[in-house]
């Protein structure tokens, strides 16, 4: 995996901070300007996050003689969980969203922190809550099963238990919860519609849009559809109940993955479609579209003497694409916002590019306009 040297942390409470050494991270999530790097270690140190903090989303960061909580944090800090077995409970998995994180734990369930304005936290809404200087870190209660998979949309966060149900809470103008009404949720919800009685195996949003995927690979959308995501079933922008997506000619989907105006599909063939707006990977001439668009297999440098150059998982940013290929290569597309998509030059990409990274690419997760990837070495 990326690894991270830990041995200086800008000043922190010593007793928070590892002793000098290289960590494994397992998991990474990028929001809107900082970023949650996870560890499934046992030690008591378990995330670390960086970037903006005006909204403690990172958790409460000070030094030892500052009362006042860090908006900005440099390097990769801890972040202090409210665990009652810390050396027993492991981090499983990140998630990020404009101004709030969840955490989710394999003994422990799942943390919250950050803005909560909508609910996204699955808390109580406090008016007038200030968020700067909050030491508030928040288990989420309610889902009567294990939640195994967490994802955070812009404002409303996602949450998937182990028996294949999905709950949402935050924000819902955009019908981006799919609990069939357009009303904030501060409390999580088991959300309806065409997932009644469905297992479900993953969930992704980022934006205002939200996908589901089957146990039997089967698609399901809900939110925004101002730029055709769901255009298949609708031709409202909005969607507030989920619904079953038709996908022709896609195969058996294994993976979604939901960005601010596009989406992205995953196959078991390892191939991948992308419908939506923006820039979507088959050149400058296609910018738009309600259908699954097929990027061809080539782009990603397969052929019948590198069938390892399969997709195996596909990530979606606010306007950019990111796919690891079963032999670890990194290939990325779309607006390259501040230089995100880390090709060595600025221009925006029409097609999938190969990143030269050192080392074989496992992971990676993508912001909105920065890019984190998590990677084994080849040694």
């Amino acid at each position: 995996m990326w690894r991270i040297n830990l041995k200086s942390l800008g000043g922190l409470n010593k007793s928070h901070c590892m002793s000098p050494s290289l960590l494994q991270i397992s998991s990474a999530a990028c929001g809107y300007g900082f970023t949650l790097l996870a560890s499934s270690t046992k030690d008591v140190s378990k995330v670390w996050g960086m970037g903006l903090n005006k909204d403690s989303q990172l958790g409460f960061q000070r030094t030892q003689r500052s009362r006042r909580n860090y908006h900005y944090v440099l390097e990769p800090s801890p972040v202090a969980l409210p665990l009652k077995e810390p050396l027993q409970t492991r981090v499983v998995q990140v998630a990020c969203g404009r101004a709030h994180s969840l955490i989710l734990t394999d003994r422990e369930g799942v943390f919250s922190l950050g803005n909560n304005a909508y609910g996204q936290c699955g808390r109580r809404i406090v008016q007038d809550e200030v968020y700067s200087d909050s030491h508030v870190i928040h288990k989420m209660e309610g889902f009567g099963d294990k939640v195994v998979q967490v994802s955070c949309g812009q404002d409303h966060s996602l949450l998937l238990t182990e028996s294949g149900r999905v709950f949402a809470c935050g924000w819902g103008a955009d019908g981006q919860t799919g609990l069939g009404h357009h009303n904030i949720s501060s409390t999580p919800v088991e959300v309806g519609g065409d997932l009644s009685g469905v297992e479900v195996q993953q969930v992704s949003t980022y934006g205002d849009c939200s996908l589901a995927v089957s146990r039997d690979g089967q698609l399901f959308g809900w939110g925004n559809s101002e730029y055709r995501q769901l255009s298949s079933v609708t031709e409202s922008t909005q969607m507030n109940s989920p619904r079953h997506l038709p996908l022709k000619g896609c195969g058996t989907v294994v993976q979604a993955a939901c960005g601010g105006t596009q989406v992205a599909v995953l196959n078991e063939k390892g191939e991948v479609f992308v419908w939506g707006y923006g820039i979507l990977g088959k050149g400058p001439n296609l910018s738009e579209s309600s259908t699954p668009e097929l990027i061809p297999p080539t782009l990603f440098g397969r052929s019948e003497f590198s069938p390892s150059a399969a997709v195996s998982r596909i990530r979606c940013g606010l306007g950019h694409f990111a796919a690891v290929t079963e032999g670890g290569e990194l290939f990325v597309w779309g607006k390259n916002i501040r230089g995100c998509l880390g090709i060595g030059k600025r221009d925006d990409q029409f097609f999938p590019w190969r990143v030269t990274v050192p080392g074989r690419v496992v992971d990676v997760a993508c912001g909105v306009d920065h890019m984190v990837a998590l990677t084994k070495s080849i040694l």
